[in-house]
């Protein structure tokens, strides 16, 4: 594992960070997809189901072509990003995805420690999950969190069909 970039930031995700939300979803297989009103959806804090959503950020590459000597700052680039459901003292962790390019480099255990922290706040003491039985990669990712398998829902995902891993963490 490549160690994470020390310019990765994480911060609460805004209705500008959708598109670029979506584009990371729709780029994994094992990620899911929702409509961009989801993400926006997500961001209302007056909802029936409140939601905390996180992205993690980090400057886009310097313009290397560039012959200014002082070019502007680059902006800022989604690399990755969660949404969690709050439902205290439980919260459920509905999505978390990283952009292919940068996996395994320790963004997704940023946004998972930035959201758990974030939801000890709340007052939320377990965090659950479900998570496709195939999903080795992410399986692992949890068990290395501290998450541990409670049960297992048969035919939980469709496209293709398949049994759902039922998780979860205590938060403290």
């Amino acid at each position: 594992m490549n160690p994470v970039e020390p310019q990765v930031q994480i911060r609460r995700m805004t209705a500008a960070d959708a598109d670029r939300v979506m584009e990371i979803a729709a780029s994994l297989s094992a990620a899911p997809v929702w409509p961009r009103y989801a993400y926006v959806d997500a961001l209302d804090s007056a909802a029936a189901v409140p939601r905390l959503a996180l992205v993690a950020v980090a400057p886009s590459a310097p313009n290397q072509g560039s012959s200014r000597p002082n070019p502007a700052p680059s902006p800022a680039i989604v690399q990755g990003f969660a949404v969690s459901s709050l439902l205290p003292p439980r919260a459920e962790l509905e999505t978390i995805a990283v952009a292919a390019p940068i996996r395994r480099r320790g963004v997704g255990r940023l946004l998972l420690a930035a959201l758990v922290a974030e939801l000890k706040a709340t007052g939320v003491r377990e965090l659950l999950l479900e998570v496709r039985a195939s999903n080795q990669p992410a399986i692992g990712f949890y068990l290395a969190a501290g998450f541990v398998q409670t049960g297992r829902r048969a035919g939980y995902y469709a496209h293709p069909e398949e049994d759902a891993l039922l998780m979860s963490a205590r938060l403290g």
